[in-house]
């Protein structure tokens, strides 16, 4: 942009300046437009910013770290999809829910009721315009055809025959607090494959597909004609860029929840990607999801509204073993850089994840911060930027992170502990540097497995400081009793209160039903 030449006398320029910091400040206080784009199965180590010595080239999000705050100790609530996306949305540990292990399915009825605050809802109440687009994956309930029974979770997962495609959807993101939203039910290798807006299918199915490829699978079921695998990641990127436009034109603030399936299998770069990374196809779907977010920034700056808009870059959970980590490991990449594990384990490499957050009118641009955040806490922290006081029934586990943004305030920690979550509902803890897990070994899909001959002979808890021992590899629960005692204790006294923020204890879901992994309270 060229400047005119100031022409004026020196009173005149004195007073303009003055106008333009007022202006600034007038900015500062206006509630900012608020972008979470959450990345699929995307590793620590995927991103240049979070791991110098990737073999993935992603400039554009590593020029939102350099526009934004760098957050190296950032986790999920749970090391898998439909769990965290709960523990985003509701600022709720996803084992409160009714929901105490693995994931949903395509067709799985809704896990958030609708009295359930949310992120979406919250927001909706101050004023904003709300939009969901990408992979919900936490359930909805589809119109049923007349007569049919619904046999819940206990259907063959490839019968399809009791939906009717073309009845409207009931409790879907609508019902949650966004006023737009635009998706499909669970993973993209889950079917149906169906697109669904507004409550409504854009398309009854008429033909079934499914792909047997090693890195680009998905499941066999009902496909509708306006879905293209290979083009759903661009779509809901151009359906991303269409809100952000059309909210240029708006006075009311907005929030936008892009959910991203990839780059979760199936693995499928466009044409034009393919083989540009020298690794397996994950590298170049990699690269071309990069391209897209920086194609969504450009949109975003092009509205005129970039300077006043928080955008959020994560991952669901870490890097996951169906796209080829052993294989890109020999050729020199680490999808979760140097931590133990992966996808669905209790161990770093399951939860750790890259977190960015780029506002230019209140973040120091290259800014970094490495206490410990978790995913839950994003509700309260965008609830509290936009003058909203959370209930005591909301967010019960979501602590606000506003003065975390501002890099020159010394934040040793705000709060007092973390819980983690594995696939087989296995719990951690994580105070300050000490990490406690209530397993035998991964409760995920690493060694050592739960309930193998690997698990034989092992101590039934973890203790690690990983302060000394980042990749969790020396068991000290021995040598520290007094530390595995105190988290325990921690932990059974947030289970029990049903939160772990300040104020009135509420209850959990379904608590009264056997928890397989809740052995350490009945000691």
């Amino acid at each position: 942009m060229k400047f005119p030449i100031l022409k004026s006398p020196l009173v005149l320029f004195a007073i303009a300046f003055l106008f333009s910091c007022q202006k600034e400040q007038e900015e500062v206080q206006t509630p900012p437009n608020v972008i979470i784009i959450l990345a699929d199965d995307l590793g620590y180590g995927d991103i240049g910013a979070f791991n110098p010595e990737s073999k993935i080239p992603t400039p554009y999000i590593d020029q939102l770290a350099a526009e934004g705050m760098l957050f190296t100790d950032a986790h999920t609530p749970s090391a898998v999809c439909t769990p965290t996306r709960y523990g985003l949305l509701t600022g709720r540990y996803n084992w409160r829910s009714k929901l105490k292990s693995g994931v949903l399915t395509g067709k799985s009825p809704a896990l958030i009721p609708d009295d359930r605050s949310t992120i979406a809802s919250v927001l909706k109440k101050q004023g904003y315009n709300t939009a969901f687009i990408g992979k919900w994956h936490l359930g909805w309930n589809w119109g049923m055809k007349d007569g049919a029974e619904d046999k819940g979770e206990g259907w063959d997962p490839q019968d399809f025959d009791h939906i009717d495609f073309a009845k409207s959807i009931t409790h879907n993101p609508n019902d949650l607090g966004f006023d737009y939203a635009y998706g499909h039910s669970g993973s993209l290798d889950m079917a149906p494959y169906v697109y669904v807006e507004n409550g409504y299918s854009t398309s009854v199915p008429d033909t079934v597909t499914v792909n047997t490829g090693k890195y680009s699978w998905w499941r066999k079921g009902p496909t509708s004609n306006d879905f293209d695998h290979d083009q759903v990641t661009p779509h809901f990127f151009s359906k991303a860029q269409d809100f952000i436009r059309e909210q240029s034109k708006s006075e009311n603030p907005y929030f936008l929840y892009l959910a991203l399936p990839s780059p979760h299998t199936p693995i499928l770069p466009t044409e034009e990607w393919q083989g540009k990374s020298g690794l397996v196809p994950f590298g170049d779907f990699m690269m071309m999801i990069d391209d897209y977010v920086g194609n969504l920034m450009e949109t975003l700056e092009q509205s005129g509204q970039a300077e006043n808009t928080l955008v959020i870059f994560t991952s669901d959970n870490g890097g996951s073993p169906a796209a080829g980590l052993n294989v890109m490991e020999e050729m020199g990449h680490r999808s979760n850089y140097i931590f133990r594990g992966h996808k669905a384990d209790i161990y770093e490499g399951g939860h750790r994840v890259p977190f960015i957050v780029r506002w230019p009118v209140r973040i120091q641009g290259g800014s970094k911060r490495d206490v410990t955040i978790n995913l839950t806490d994003v509700m309260a922290t965008v609830a509290d930027l936009s003058g909203y006081s959370l209930e005591d029934n909301e967010g019960e586990d979501s602590f606000s992170m506003v003065e975390l943004l501002d890099a020159n305030q010394k934040v040793e920690s705000f709060r007092e502990a973390s819980v983690y979550h594995s696939i087989n509902g296995s719990f951690a803890i994580r105070k300050d540097d000490w990490k406690l897990i209530m397993a035998k070994g991964s409760g995920g899909w690493s060694s050592p497995k739960p309930n193998t001959e690997e698990e034989e002979g092992l101590p039934d808890v973890q203790l690690y400081n990983l302060a000394d021992d980042i990749q969790e590899t020396t068991n000290v629960y021995e040598s520290h009793p007094e530390i595995v005692e105190e988290l325990k204790n921690l932990l059974i006294k947030y289970i029990q209160e049903g939160r772990s923020t300040p104020g009135t204890p509420q209850k959990n879901d379904e608590i009264s039903v056997p928890w397989t992994q809740l052995w350490f309270i009945n000691e």
